[in-house]
């Protein structure tokens, strides 16, 4: 006698329905993930490019025109130079040359004023200045290398990254009076990059590279490629060695690594990377 099983069709239903619930939240989880708003600093840079790095040096020093820019040039990098213009004349052709060569030029004061708890700052201690005779100095700064370097200066970094005058109840932040005269101001001896989605270009965080090795640098760059910052390097003398020295060895690895295009890095001067950031925000 043939046996036939009869097929409950409404058991099938559990499993069908499951299946059609499965399907449902993955084109959900699809749809949600293509239209939730990306990190705003995803693609803020440039193609291909994850970072930014400008180079940037203080005082105007001679090895900056005699070892560095020649280093720079090789490698076709552009850094920032923030000069006190009683420095500039020591070496006045070589930095019309560094001018020439499209490095930039940014006001780092007259007199180099800072607290006068630096002995050799006393003549010009910070404690001891108003905002009019700040600004009376950028101004006069600017308007002197304009003369000498035909360049006017859209960048500043303050001297020793103190942002003040005055003391006690009469101290007064000359960071406002940095935003109304420059694109950007730079600080010293800052923990980390900025945020550009975020950083007031008045008080830019600018970190130590003197004396280190680029294995030291390497880190801070990784870290910011995660995260989209721009990294502000400063530094004094360019040399093998020695006191508030930025190291050749460490500046030939930098670029090298930064033109790889592979590293997605982005290497600039500080005014044009602030006119990008500013644009980009826009």
């Amino acid at each position: 006698m043939a046996y036939s099983k009869r097929i409950d069709i409404q058991s099938f239903y559990p499993m069908k329905q499951l299946l059609y619930l499965s399907v449902q939240m993955m084109l959900w989880a699809v749809c949600n993930d293509s239209l939730a708003p990306q990190s705003p600093k995803a693609n803020f840079w440039p193609e291909g490019k994850s970072t930014a790095i400008s180079l940037s040096f203080d005082d105007a020093r001679p090895s900056q025109v005699d070892i560095g820019t020649g280093l720079f040039d090789q490698y076709g990098v552009k850094a920032t130079f923030f000069v006190l213009t009683s420095s500039v004349n020591k070496r006045l052709e070589a930095w019309k040359k560094a001018v020439a060569n499209g490095h930039e030029i940014g006001n780092h004061t007259e007199k180099h004023p800072c607290s006068g708890n630096f002995e050799w700052a006393k003549p010009n201690a910070l404690e001891d200045y108003t905002l009019n005779k700040m600004k009376d100095e950028l101004v006069r700064t600017n308007k002197t290398l304009e003369e000498v370097l035909g360049v006017t200066p859209q960048v500043f970094a303050y001297p020793c990254g103190q942002t003040f005058v005055g003391r006690g109840v009469a101290t007064q932040s000359y960071i406002p009076l940095v935003a109304g005269l420059f694109a950007a101001g730079r600080g010293w001896l800052d923990e980390g990059p900025n945020d550009p989605t975020f950083c007031d270009m008045a008080q830019l965080t600018g970190m130590e590279m003197d004396g280190k090795d680029f294995d030291e640098i390497l880190p801070i760059i990784e870290n910011a490629k995660k995260t989209g910052h721009w990294v502000v390097l400063a530094g004094h003398e360019v040399g093998v060695s020695g006191r508030q020295t930025t190291r050749v060895a460490m500046l030939q690895k930098l670029c090298e690594y930064a033109q790889n295009p592979a590293n997605g890095v982005w290497i600039a001067p500080i005014g044009t990377v602030a006119k990008y950031v500013q644009e980009k925000r826009k």
